[in-house]
């Protein structure tokens, strides 16, 4: 059987790697022209995640690469309130560690034979066992598997959902080398999240693996067109920065702080989902995993269900050789339940983070009681 997965994210690479584990092989296709082509975000959280990479045979380069006080957290009011802090043991348990996404992606590729991946494959169409890529050429498959994020174009051939703008806009910004550059900024993050919620919005900074500080400016209860009308101008980050201190006004100084230190690299976001709960007839030829299938609010889960996906759909298909249509709907069932369940869970969280109380509702989620 010849599988053709679309997309070198976490989830694609994860089905990747176990299909090798358990002898099938697997083409990849990515249409990013090399690994160093696009950053790939910060730091990951993986908790359900980490069965994926004990499938993968890789849970120990995994917990040498992840970082255990990254579960350390700080969550605050706009006036400055501290509202709790959880600084991590040395001798924690490794149940939730942080991990650089660009290096979690790195160890899934140097898991795989050389050749598994290949680059600058941009996916245009498929139809009777033949796949086509945007500028030509094309590659035969028997089994096609949609790896390919939020904006997947394999999934027009399951279902006709799309994604919904989820009423939050967010900006991300941050701040390089920030033990030298601004130790008394590093000091007030910490080593994990740090979090303030307040007015309908919210700012997150997370520490990378890197030394950077990676900054999440989120705007609540805002339509699609929030970017439009909120007269940022991301064409000139020094007047960016000082726009959004502006949205701050009235925030405690120490914050407005973090988003004055930080450099040029500013990236807006506005934040789809899928609808919870999404499923498609079965089909012995497709099949999709990660934000392809189940696009969810951010709020740790994603990257999870991704990793969760691609193991599980392989050890599917190692068990059921020569019957990918089985192998498809048990995946198929037992992801749409998981992720079912996921999605609810992360609504909730979402609509926990957009209520105006959302700081003491926080607090009341990590401290039951």
């Amino acid at each position: 059987m010849t599988i053709a997965i679309v997309g070198a994210g976490l989830g694609g690479l994860a089905l990747a790697r176990v299909l090798h584990v358990h002898g099938i092989e697997a083409v990849v296709y990515e249409r990013e022209a090399s690994r160093e082509a696009r950053g790939q975000g910060g730091m990951l959280d993986i908790h359900s995640g980490q069965r994926a990479l004990r499938e993968a045979g890789l849970i120990d380069e995994f917990f040498a690469i992840a970082r255990g006080e990254g579960q350390d957290m700080r969550l605050l009011e706009p006036d400055g309130t501290l509202l709790l802090q959880e600084d991590t043991p040395d001798d924690a348990p490794m149940l939730r560690p942080e991990v650089d996404r660009a290096d979690l992606r790195d160890l899934l590729l140097d898991a795989l034979p050389e050749g598994t991946v290949r680059w600058g494959h941009a996916y245009e169409s498929a139809e009777d066992g033949v796949l086509r890529f945007a500028g030509g050429g094309s590659a035969g498959y028997d089994l096609l598997v949609g790896a390919d994020g939020a904006n997947s174009r394999v999934r027009a051939l399951l279902t006709d959902a799309r994604p919904a703008h989820l009423g939050q806009n967010a900006v991300e910004i941050g701040i390089p080398d920030i033990d030298r550059t601004h130790p008394d900024l590093a000091a007030m993050v910490g080593r994990g999240n740090y979090w303030v919620l307040g007015d309908g919005k919210s700012l997150a900074a997370q520490r990378n693996g890197d030394g950077r500080v990676r900054i999440g400016l989120s705007f609540y209860n805002t339509g699609e067109d929030w970017f439009a009308t909120a007269g940022i101008p991301f064409d000139d980050p020094a007047a960016t920065r000082a726009r959004l201190i502006d949205l701050f006004a009235g925030w405690d100084t120490r914050f407005t702080a973090l988003i004055a230190a930080c450099d040029d690299l500013v990236q807006p976001r506005s934040l789809t989902t899928l609808p919870i709960g999404l499923t498609w007839p079965s089909r012995p030829d497709v099949t999709l995993l990660g934000d392809a299938a189940h696009l969810m609010p951010p709020v740790g889960e994603g990257a999870n269900m991704a990793l969760l996906d691609g193991a599980l759909l392989a050890l599917a298909l190692a068990a059921h050789p020569g019957d990918h249509a089985a192998a498809i709907e048990e995946y198929e069932r037992e992801m749409f339940e998981r992720t079912g369940a996921a999605a609810r869970m992360s609504a909730k969280m979402q609509e926990l983070l957009m209520s105006p109380d959302a700081s003491r509702r926080l607090l009341e989620f990590f401290q039951p009681g």
